[in-house]
């Protein structure tokens, strides 16, 4: 990472960029894991109209490296959801940045964090420290189904 660095509430005209964002990562390596319908329903559960509508309630986060939008992040109470970075920045640290920072804020009013784990991001989270606790499916057209885990991850005592 670089030191120009900046985690901070994401703003209405940030939308767009966080829903690209989203749809570079699905399009990039989804297709890995999941057939095809389950792909689109990602893509579709993560619009920009999804996006705006939980920036205007300020559950989102984005991280900053140099100005460029490079990830984002979002909660709500004790739950994390849509933690992404584009797939030219993976693996320098940033998911694991976002995550410690929402971690963070959650810590200041609960015990545990939970979050859905998609089958490409499981092993990431486990470094992380969380464990699943449950399985879970949503059925998707063509009569797909996607399975991911459901993480928690105990935070008491960490951030305080």
């Amino acid at each position: 990472m670089h030191d120009k660095i900046i985690f901070a509430r994401a703003k209405i005209e940030d939308a767009e960029d966080i829903a690209d964002i989203v749809q570079k990562t699905v399009a990039e390596i989804y297709p890995k894991y999941y057939p095809p319908e389950v792909a689109d329903f990602f893509r579709k559960l993560h619009g920009c109209q999804n996006i705006a509508g939980d920036i205007q309630k300020g559950r989102v986060y984005v991280l900053r490296d140099n100005g460029i939008i490079v990830g984002t992040g979002s909660y709500e109470k004790q739950h994390i959801t849509r933690v992404y970075v584009l797939p030219r920045y993976q693996g320098r640290g940033y998911g694991g940045y976002i995550l410690k920072e929402l971690e963070k804020e959650i810590a200041q009013r609960h015990s545990r964090v939970f979050l859905d784990a998609s089958l490409p991001a499981c092993k990431f989270y486990e470094s992380k420290g969380y464990k699943a606790v449950r399985h879970e499916e949503v059925k998707c057209e063509k009569e797909t189904v996607l399975v991911y885990d459901v993480m928690e991850k105990m935070v008491a005592g960490i951030y305080n």
